[in-house]
């Protein structure tokens, strides 16, 4: 499949890419797709177990994976899922935010899920895109 472009940032994403055997990001022609990402600190892997923190980071994340990628970030966003442990009001409150600043020009189609489980313990979200990446 030499027509992938596969990326991982560095820190987390380098770290997991050697650990585990994945990449944080794909090109697939005029998309990006990220892997899920969680609101671990991008360079140390630390993470807050507070669920308000580790969404806007995951957020944060989200819009590194992207411009690592090449792309310009949530702007060209257009599907998010996101798996919640626990799927609640607090955690939609926190989504709703991010999606307020983080995309105030556009509304993504979106799918949520609550899950048993993350990758990591203590992991309370992970947010997963696919964004359109046109030709220039």
């Amino acid at each position: 499949m030499s027509h992938l472009q596969y990326f991982a940032f560095k820190g987390v994403g380098k770290v997991n890419q050697e650990q585990y055997g994945y990449s944080q990001a794909v090109r697939v022609g005029d998309r990006i797709e990220c892997a899920g990402q969680g609101g671990w600190d991008p360079e140390t892997g630390k993470m807050s177990t507070e669920i308000n923190a580790q969404i806007e980071q995951a957020f944060a994340n989200v819009d590194l994976n992207l411009k690592d990628a090449g792309g310009k970030g949530w702007e060209q966003v257009f599907r998010v899922n996101s798996y919640h442990l626990p799927l609640n009001d607090e955690a939609l409150a926190a989504m709703k935010r991010g999606f307020d600043k983080w995309m105030p020009n556009h509304r993504p189609i979106w799918t949520t899920v609550g899950v048993q489980r993350l990758g990591i313990d203590d992991m309370r979200v992970e947010i997963e895109v696919v964004a359109h990446v046109p030709g220039e």
